[in-house]
């Protein structure tokens, strides 16, 4: 047993000594060949094409980079630029609904100017005939005394007195009495009359400004809603704008990948290949 160990190990110290002694030779032979490559101008030039390939590799590499990063800014710009569109949106909004409320308490302005207005001109008629009737009836009682002191006159006249005596003074003073007593009545109607008129007046001033409140707010309206009109159509064409450089950023990013991984395959099939050489 001994000696079949002995044999079996001497068999097979002689199959590594002869695989040591052709390494060694194969060894020798790479060895040859390097330097023969190196030596030769072959070798320089594939090697200098090899350098200028990755340095044109490099190059490509480090122009992606700088255009993925002149997308990611350009992104973040209109990113920036959308928020303060939308934004300007909700302010104009906010804006919108302040200018319909006004509207609302302009229209109640308005409606509550014509009913004053109704009021004030039904007031007036009412005392346009009221002052029509005080002064028919002050034309009567003048006309009656008027009456009444020609029938005193020319009864006095028939007696043959002394006309001092028989003057009609308590019915002229009482003519005027009635006469004073209806002016300050009919100045007072009249004082009336110019303050209904003047109220009238403001009344309809007051309904002027509100039409006119109320056409500055439509067209304020009107031109918000135009506002907000460019606004959406802007922000429309910003997320259009967005949309398609996210993706052409997208089919960019994955082209580099794609060059990425191709320069990765290429950078280790040349390992391989100055692992073999």
């Amino acid at each position: 047993e001994e000696s079949l160990q002995m044999w079996d190990l001497n068999k097979r110290l002689e199959a590594y000594l002869a695989r040591v002694k052709f390494l060694e030779e194969e060894n020798e032979v790479l060895r040859a060949e390097i330097q023969s490559a190196k030596g030769s101008p072959a070798g320089n030039s594939w090697r200098a094409k090899y350098e200028e390939e990755l340095r044109a590799l490099r190059d490509a590499l480090d122009h992606a980079f700088r255009e993925k990063c002149t997308a990611e800014l350009a992104r973040d710009n209109l990113y920036e630029e959308v928020q303060q569109v939308k934004s300007r949106c909700q302010k104009e909004q906010a804006a919108r609904e302040e200018a319909k409320k006004q509207l609302s308490l302009s229209r109640k302005e308005l409606e509550e100017e014509r009913r004053a207005q109704i009021w004030l001109k039904e007031r007036a008629v009412q005392l346009e005939k009221e002052v029509e009737a005080l002064l028919e009836v002050h034309e009567e009682e003048k006309a009656g005394l008027d009456q009444e002191i020609a029938s005193f006159s020319q009864s006095l006249e028939s007696f043959r007195c002394a006309p001092v005596a028989f003057q009609p003074v308590e019915v002229e003073d009482y003519s005027k009495r009635l006469s004073e007593i209806w002016k300050g009545a009919v100045e007072t109607y009249k004082t009336e009359v110019s303050q209904l008129e003047g109220s009238l007046c403001q009344a309809k001033e007051n309904l002027w400004k509100a039409v006119e409140d109320n056409q500055q707010s439509q067209l304020q309206l009107q031109h918000l809603e135009k506002d907000l009109a460019g606004l959406k159509a802007r922000k429309e064409m910003l997320e259009e704008n967005l949309a398609r450089q996210w993706q052409e950023q997208r089919g960019e990013a994955e082209k580099f990948q794609l060059a990425m991984e191709a320069l990765e395959q290429e950078k280790q099939s040349l390992r391989g290949q100055i692992a073999q050489v």
